[in-house]
């Protein structure tokens, strides 16, 4: 929230402190007329000869204390995989289960990836099945598989005779 919507917030509970002093001098009424309860305005009333006109501000609603929040130690172990290894969410969360007695699910493991900017892998590191990967056509003995092209060569002016390139490559 912003500055500017935070002192808008300050006029409106100030006016509604003033209505009830000076206007109306009934709170129910006030309360009635703002649709506010009367717990509110007494909250506000409160807050305002305590604090002052800082006391009408919203405080934060951060929690002070977050118990099921990931332990750092695991956070840490989640981006070293990530980093030196590529591992994706469900393979980082089956390493942890097996080699650290860490349980936290995939859809866990990918909140704190995309948290931290870490969510997709570059292209060139990202898994690739094992069909899918580049293939090379090696063969063990020469000969053994034989790539043949066949190319037309126009024939020299004045003559009429054909003229064809073989290529032969061993892969």
């Amino acid at each position: 929230m912003d500055d500017r919507e935070q002192q808008r917030k300050v006029k409106r509970r100030l006016a509604m402190i003033r209505h009830a002093q000076e206007v109306t001098g009934n709170v129910a009424q006030t309360c009635r007329y703002y649709g506010i309860s009367r717990q509110a305005y007494y909250k506000w009333l409160r807050r305002y000869e305590e604090l002052g006109e800082d006391g009408l501000r919203d405080g934060s609603s951060v929690p002070l204390h977050c118990p099921n929040a990931t332990k750092t130690e695991v956070v840490g172990k989640i981006l070293y995989l990530r980093q030196h290894y590529h591992f994706g969410p469900h393979k980082i969360s089956m390493y942890l289960a097996r080699y650290h007695d860490i349980t936290i699910s995939p859809s866990g493991v990918w909140r704190i990836l995309n948290r931290l900017g870490m969510s997709r892998l570059p292209t060139s590191q990202r898994y690739k099945r094992h069909k899918d990967r580049w293939k090379r056509y090696e063969k063990p003995l020469p000969g053994h598989r034989i790539q043949v092209d066949v190319k037309f060569i126009e024939p020299l002016a004045g003559s009429r005779k054909k003229h064809y390139q073989y290529t032969a490559i061993d892969d």
